[in-house]
């Protein structure tokens, strides 16, 4: 049984991340010959002050003040 985690920054619609899962499974079906129902995939949401890039993050954390 397949299982995918897709860590992706917070802020997409639930159709988004719908399409998302829909087509990570039918690559999964096409490439590793598994039945869809053998799919599972995780999505995992980051929100933009917990992700970074060179050492950035996505945005500024929130002020407390």
């Amino acid at each position: 049984m397949p299982i995918v985690h897709a860590h992706i920054l917070a802020g997409r619609s639930p159709e988004q991340k719908q399409a998302f899962a829909r087509a990570v499974t039918e690559a999964a079906t096409a490439h590793l010959g598994v039945p869809a129902s053998a799919v599972r995939v995780l999505v995992h949401e980051i929100p933009p002050a917990q992700w970074f890039t060179a050492g950035e993050p996505k945005s500024p954390p929130a002020s407390t003040g």
